[in-house]
């Protein structure tokens, strides 16, 4: 995600991190090629180009810039979904920490303790690498021992199997009497909604938007670009090429916005920030372990925040 001040009126024209431009560069460049073009032929032989009325184009553009606004809501969406889980995320893992100090009665339950928030920080870190198609073993080393390690790497669903280990861990606790049957519930209450939040972001991560409504926008807005030199060529003269620069980086930008918002778990420039969320939590949970010292929250490189 893309951390930075607000621009200044000078700098607003000239940022080129965090901006879409390098990504529909080529587009944009190709479009306007096509339209220099067509503006020296119309100059050099005179009005052979039909010559199309405004009309058509402005309908199309209009009914263009409506459907990619609601593709780019429809992406917003899933974005700002994919953020509110993760925030969520962070109230769970700090409430369990919170409410599991009531297993340290004893030697023995404060070593459950530790052990259940161990467990906790390797599912955040396995969760985020799977949502990032990363290795979930080598992300979680430093978490689990190497049997842990051999028998995560069996488990078809890493994560989920992270919390079926923190619930015995829970109903190891409850045998011997350190948990009655109430505070196990509101413990258990917490791997449930950390269940439901694991399945919410599995949801969002391998749920695309109809890939057919995509490809026609893709095309529609390629279309639309190519053919408005000839439709305007006549009534702009020699600013067809200017014109049709700003309208493919209005529409262009749009759709490749869209692409990245699309994928919140990515790691575009203006995906979101799971690397330093996750490390957040890990913080919350080491410092409830009483590590020393704690993990540093990860600073954005070059205006990116990973």
């Amino acid at each position: 995600m893309i951390v930075r001040p607000r621009p200044t009126m000078r700098q607003l024209f000239f940022i080129w991190k965090g901006s879409i431009i390098p990504l529909i560069f080529p587009q944009v460049l190709f479009v306007t090629l096509v339209a220099t073009l067509v503006t020296g032929v119309a100059t050099l032989t005179g009005p052979r180009f039909p010559d199309f009325a405004s009309g058509p184009f402005t309908f199309l553009g209009i009914s263009l810039s409506l459907f990619l606004g609601f593709r780019n809501n429809a992406c917003y969406d899933r974005w700002w979904e994919a953020r509110k889980h993760y925030g969520n995320l962070l109230v769970v893992m700090r409430s369990l920490a919170r409410d599991s100090q009531i297993l340290d009665c004893d030697a023995d339950g404060r070593h459950q303790r530790r052990e259940l928030l161990r467990l906790a920080t390797a599912f955040i870190k396995a969760l985020t690498a799977r949502l990032r198609d990363r290795p979930i073993a080598e992300a979680v080393a430093g978490e689990l021992s190497a049997g842990e390690l051999a028998a995560l790497a069996t488990a078809r669903n890493p994560p989920d199997h992270l919390l079926r280990r923190i619930t015995d861990l829970l109903l190891d606790a409850r045998r011997p009497g350190r948990l009655d049957s109430i505070t196990y519930m509101g413990l258990a209450e917490h791997i449930n909604q950390l269940t439901a939040i694991q399945g919410a972001c599995e949801r969002i991560r391998h749920t695309a938007l109809p890939f057919a409504y995509t490809l026609l926008l893709h095309r529609t807005a390629h279309l639309f670009c190519v053919l408005l030199p000839f439709g305007v060529v006549h009534s702009l003269g020699y600013a067809t090429p200017l014109l049709t620069a700003l309208v493919a980086y209005t529409f262009f930008g749009l759709d490749a916005l869209g692409d990245e918002l699309e994928e919140p778990f990515g790691t575009a420039q203006n995906d979101l920030p799971l690397d330093a969320m996750t490390r957040n939590i890990e913080i919350d949970l080491a410092e409830a372990r009483g590590l020393s010292p704690l993990p540093a929250p990860l600073e954005p490189v070059d205006f990116v925040l990973m």
